[in-house]
Formats: C-alpha cells, sequence, structure tokens
C-alpha cells in the first residue's frame, strides 16, 4: 500500500516551490497588451509545459543522475540548498534571480510566445520543482509510484492552469499584499521540506551523524 503521507507531501512541496498565486504579477506583466483568448492559449501552454518537464524529471532524472555518477544523497542535499535559498527569497517576497533575471523577463515582454520560456521555464518549473521531483521519485521504483507521481505532477499543471485562466480575479481579490502572504506561507513550509531534504542527504553521505543523533 502507498504512504499517503510522502504524496501530501510532495504535493505541498511542489505547489510550493511551483507557486503559481507568486507568478500571476509576471504572467498578467507579460500578456498585458493580449486578448482573451491569447490569454486562454497562453495558460493552456504554459501547464502543458510545466507538466512536461516535470514529468520528463520524473522518468528521466535517474538516467541523468547516474550518467553524471551523481548519488542520490549528495543531490538531495544540492536540491535542499537550492530550495532553501529559495524559500528563503519567498519568506522576504524578492525575486528570485534562480528562476529568472529581470533582464530575462524585460526581453520575453517582447516575444511572440511567452508561455514556455519564462513562465514555465523556469518560473514555474524551474530548478527546485526539477529537483523536488527527481528526489521524490527515487523514494520507490514501482509502476504505482510512478502513476501516483504522475498524477500529482498533472494536478499541479492543472492548478497553474487555473491560477492563470483566473489570475486578474485572484490578482483584484487579494491584492500583492494577499499574494506575498501567501508566497509566504508557502515560504515557510517549501524551507521545512528543504530542511528534510538536507538533513536526509548528509545522514545517507555521514552515516556517523545519525549515531550522533540517536
Amino acid at each position: 500500500m502507498p504512504n499517503w503521507n510522502e504524496y501530501i507531501q510532495l504535493s505541498a512541496g511542489l505547489i510550493s516551490v511551483v507557486n503559481p498565486l507568486g507568478a500571476i504579477p509576471t504572467f498578467m506583466a507579460l500578456t498585458t497588451n493580449r486578448t482573451g483568448a491569447d490569454k486562454k492559449r497562453t495558460a493552456f501552454v504554459c501547464a502543458c509545459s510545466v507538466f512536461m518537464v516535470l514529468e520528463i524529471s520524473l522518468l528521466a532524472g535517474e538516467p541523468i543522475l547516474n550518467f553524471f555518477s551523481i548519488g542520490l544523497p549528495a543531490f538531495r542535499v544540492a536540491g535542499g540548498i537550492l530550495i532553501l535559498l529559495m524559500a528563503l527569497r519567498m519568506l522576504h517576497v524578492s525575486p528570485d534571480r534562480a528562476r529568472h533575471t529581470p533582464e530575462e523577463q524585460a526581453e520575453s515582454s517582447e516575444k511572440e510566445s511567452v508561455a514556455v520560456v519564462p513562465l514555465a521555464i523556469p518560473l514555474l518549473s524551474g530548478p527546485g520543482a526539477i529537483s523536488t521531483t527527481i528526489v521524490y521519485g527515487h523514494m520507490n521504483h514501482t509502476w504505482l509510484h510512478y502513476l501516483l507521481m504522475s498524477a500529482v505532477i498533472l494536478s499541479i499543471a492543472v492548478v497553474v492552469w487555473i491560477a492563470m485562466l483566473v489570475a486578474p480575479k485572484i490578482a483584484r481579490f487579494m491584492g500583492q499584499t494577499g499574494i506575498n502572504v501567501v508566497t509566504r506561507v508557502m515560504g515557510l513550509m517549501l524551507a521545512a521540506i528543504a530542511v528534510e531534504f538536507i538533513a536526509k542527504g548528509l545522514s545517507a553521505l555521514f552515516p556517523a551523524l545519525t549515531g550522533v543523533t540517536a
């Protein structure tokens, strides 16, 4: 039987690191001069791109790590540090340059399509989301695990799609202050998950640490 707590934790972690609400101001800024149909198409393509990026990370993450001879414990620590840095920026509601830079955002506003770059990559499904997906993907190698993981990823993509569709209403209802509050709460959850990643990675790299804490 699957451990449903792990998949609930995965869902909370992914929704926090993807942070669709935090991407709403960028989405509105990049699509301000577009028609309603264009905005809906951009939202759908963005959600599909998020799903594809995370699903490829789930299925191809292990072969890529093996190709570069990277162990999962080391990747846990590296991914945890990256996610922790993102969480700290979310707590301070400051732009995350690991996701995108102001230069990239300014350049993307002039492009015909912004659904894939920079909205899906790297704003939503950036290094943090990819790292989270790969780490959780290594927890089990059964077909049921990958099926449930894919279901979680699909649900995240649906949330992204809905958030982009109702972005103007959410922005008017919550305001920038409300979005900042939610971003801080997600940042706190993400920081806790990052610490757990780092702790598990360090305990695997240095087994003596487990004996000390025991």
